[in-house]
């Protein structure tokens, strides 16, 4: 590189990029869309602040990998050149395969395609043209390489992705509950035959993590107003997509009309020498918002309504509960949404909404956060922790919404 290129982050600050590769692989057309994908999607409707791109989350967990491998590497643990641009690769190219607004539309537009999947996919095409150079990031992405430590720092339920996302959404949101110790989860770290552990000191520091995980989950990711906003915007899509499948153009980006008419599958991905793979590359935020734009005014009431709505904040009203949505309910607010709107009872689930959302703070049985004792032993968080809270947020703990236009009442 002619001169050492530098980002100034708002989170940690100056950032370094160590090699040529790595630039490039910034440089790329697919990197440079996550600039045009929110982080946490529709979530700037309830925190104006939460503006923030897969962009800079992408670039802060690269930095952070860094800094762990140093923090190793002070440890004694031998880790090459190699296998340090490779970590940092993989956890920058982590989820350069997410969608327009992140994970909102992933189960409506890509028809249960995963990001991780797409991310693999962008992976392997970026590699072919850098002839090899991702070889090794490729190989830890997808937990192949010996050194499975490695694979832990980019994927299990204490890597750099978490740590990154967890600082990054708390400062954006201003959610000061979410705030995490980085530096000191960082320091503790350590790796013990070969699986990433936690120094026994550190166990304050992820009860503390593992808390702000579980609320920034119902406080940020699965606010309400959050999920009543995704709700109406993937009814759109889905209105979009049956408009589309019957025959009408509407009009929209030349990509977003493509997975609007077609239902692809992973395999549609992988194959046609990676067109749609192309075509998906380009899309971000813009295409879709822009889209909204174009539809408010569309002759379909329910499209250009919902549109409306959306681009108005005019959000359905929403109930999130521990109890079950009754069939009752859902049938009354149907009748209700057909009468009101004057629409078939086939068309009225278009403008309601209902379904569960769960919180995963910490999963036991899965990959553990596995905490070195004094005494050498490895222990799950879970065991080693005194607080009962631990085992508490250990449990998946789901809650049922429905959600349904202001003007009627239930």
């Amino acid at each position: 590189m002619n001169k050492k290129k530098i980002i100034n982050d708002p989170v940690y600050g100056f950032i370094s990029i160590r090699s040529e590769l790595i630039f490039e692989i910034i440089q790329h057309p697919y990197f440079q869309r996550l600039r045009y994908i929110k982080q946490l999607g529709l979530a700037g409707l309830v925190y104006p602040g939460a503006q923030h791109t897969r962009f800079h989350h992408a670039i802060g967990a690269m930095h952070l990998m860094g800094r762990a491998l140093e923090s190793l590497r002070n440890k004694g643990i031998d880790i090459s050149e190699k296998e340090f641009e490779a970590a940092q690769i993989a956890i920058l190219l982590h989820d350069i395969g997410h969608g327009p607004l992140s994970h909102t539309l992933e189960e409506t537009l890509l028809n249960e395609v995963n990001h991780e999947s797409l991310s693999y996919l962008f992976m392997k095409e970026i590699n072919r043209e850098m002839k090899g150079g991702l070889d090794l990031a490729m190989q830890i992405f997808r937990n192949g390489y010996k050194r499975r430590f490695f694979h832990q720092l980019v994927s299990s339920q204490l890597d750099i992705d978490r740590l990154d996302y967890l600082k990054r959404d708390s400062f954006f949101t201003g959610v000061m509950e979410g705030t995490v110790g980085v530096d000191r989860i960082i320091a503790l770290l350590n790796v013990h035959q070969d699986k990433l552990v936690v120094e026994e000191k550190g166990i304050f520091s992820i009860e503390s993590f593992l808390h702000a995980r579980r609320l920034m989950y119902w406080q940020v990711y699965l606010h309400k107003t959050s999920v009543s906003a995704e709700r109406m915007m993937v009814n759109i899509i889905k209105r979009a997509q049956y408009i589309c499948q019957a025959g009408e153009e509407l009009q929209c980006s030349d990509g977003l009309q493509m997975l609007l008419k077609n239902n692809h599958t992973l395999a549609d991905f992988s194959g046609n020498k990676n067109s749609l793979l192309e075509v998906f590359g380009q899309l971000d935020d813009n295409d879709i918002w822009g889209a909204l734009k174009l539809w408010r005014d569309h002759r379909d009431e329910i499209l250009s309504g919902l549109c409306n709505r959306l681009l108005m904040r005019e959000l359905f009203q929403i109930r999130l509960t521990a109890d079950p949505i009754r069939k009752s309910e859902i049938e009354k607010i149907r009748l209700q949404v057909h009468k009101s709107f004057g629409i078939l009872r086939k068309d009225a689930s278009y403008l309601f909404s209902f379904g569960t959302v769960s919180n995963e703070a910490y999963v036991t049985g899965g990959q553990a956060i596995n905490i070195l004792t004094k005494q050498g032993e490895v222990v799950d968080i879970a065991q080693a922790s005194d607080l009962p809270t631990i085992k508490a947020i250990s449990k998946i703990v789901e809650k049922n919404y429905l959600c349904w236009p202001k003007n009627l009442y239930l």
